[in-house]
C-alpha cells in the first residue's frame, strides 16, 4: 500500500489509484483559492492540481505533455496514478505554480 506524503501528513492509498482522487477524498487541500470552485474536475485542462512529485509515479499523460512548458516540471495530480511511496509538495498560487510551497494541513 503506497503513502503519500504531503504537508508533513501521511495518507495511504492502492497501487494505481488517481492521485487527485485519493487526495480529495483523504480532506487534502490540493487546490488554492478559488480553483478549489473554479477546475476542471480531473479533466487535465485545467492546471490547477499542479504538484511537485518525488517517488514511482505513472509517466505523463497526453495532456500534461502538451502543458508541460507551463507545468514548470510538476505533474497534474488529475493525470496521475501512484505506483509506489512519493512527496508530494502544493506550491502556492492559482495553479499552484508558484514559488513558495503550500504549508495546509490534512485536517484531522
Amino acid at each position: 500500500m503506497p503513502t503519500i506524503r504531503i504537508f508533513n501528513q501521511e495518507v495511504y492509498c492502492d497501487r494505481g489509484d488517481n492521485l487527485r482522487m485519493v487526495l480529495l477524498e483523504k480532506k487534502v487541500e490540493l487546490y488554492n483559492g478559488a480553483a478549489k470552485v473554479i477546475n476542471c474536475q480531473g479533466l487535465g485542462t485545467c492546471g490547477t492540481c499542479a504538484v511537485d512529485i518525488e517517488g514511482a509515479v505513472s509517466e505523463p499523460s497526453a495532456m500534461e505533455q502538451l502543458r508541460a512548458p507551463l507545468l514548470k516540471n510538476r505533474r497534474l495530480a488529475c493525470q496521475t496514478s501512484v505506483l509506489g511511496d512519493i512527496r508530494v509538495k502544493k506550491y502556492q498560487g492559482f495553479w499552484g505554480l508558484g514559488k513558495e510551497e503550500k504549508t495546509d494541513k490534512v485536517p484531522v
